[in-house]
């Protein structure tokens, strides 16, 4: 499927001349991408995004990631958005999908590790709803997989769970530790409030 027709849902869903999320143009420096934005929308949750052939592929995950081998995260899977998102911080205006603050939590690479074991691309992976990826983020690293469970109201039921490495870590709750932007170092409130100077 060409990415203008993966970009459908998401350009369907916004009006790019209320909202300064960005439309698709296909930038390069984005291959193997991970991203994860804090959202406070109706209501407050983690955005995980990871590029897959052009395009970001997301998850809504309400509790954020873990470092925790024992916490299985719901992760609900959303419309593919495009690369250029993951470079997006600011706020969504009132009336327009996802309203509310968006910050860039965490971003960085990954390596594909079941195409180490056997060959898997990630598309593949993601089609048989197994996917299992290293992350080399600021914040979150390690192995991690992300596992289809079902579908609930025409959405795809996930859960996102940490693999036990040198970097899991039962004691420490990172999306409370560390609630600052590794984009622009501000917190949710510092970027609502920089936005709200911008548009008075």
């Amino acid at each position: 499927m060409a990415t203008k027709d993966k970009l459908k849902a998401y350009k369907d869903k916004r009006d790019f001349k209320k909202t300064s999320e960005p439309e698709a143009g296909r930038k390069s420096g984005y291959k193997h991408m991970f991203v994860i934005q804090k959202h406070d929308a109706s209501r407050l949750h983690y955005d995980f995004r990871i590029e897959v052939d052009g395009v970001l592929v997301s998850w809504a995950v309400p509790k954020g990631p873990s470092t925790d081998t024992r916490e299985k995260r719901l992760a609900i899977r959303t419309e593919d958005h495009p690369v250029e998102y993951a470079d997006f911080e600011g706020v969504i205006p009132e009336g327009q999908y996802g309203a509310g603050t968006v910050m860039v939590w965490d971003r960085g690479k990954y390596r594909n590790i079941r195409s180490d074991e056997n060959g898997k691309s990630l598309a593949n992976s993601l089609e048989e709803g197994k996917m299992e990826i290293w992350l080399n983020g600021k914040k979150i690293k390690g192995g991690y997989s992300l596992i289809k469970t079902g579908m609930d109201k025409e959405k795809e039921r996930w859960l996102m769970i940490k693999h036990d490495d040198k970097h899991a870590d039962a004691r420490r709750n990172p999306v409370s530790s560390q609630p600052k932007s590794v984009k622009s170092g501000k917190t949710l409130h510092k970027i609502k409030k920089t936005d709200d100077k911008i548009s008075g």
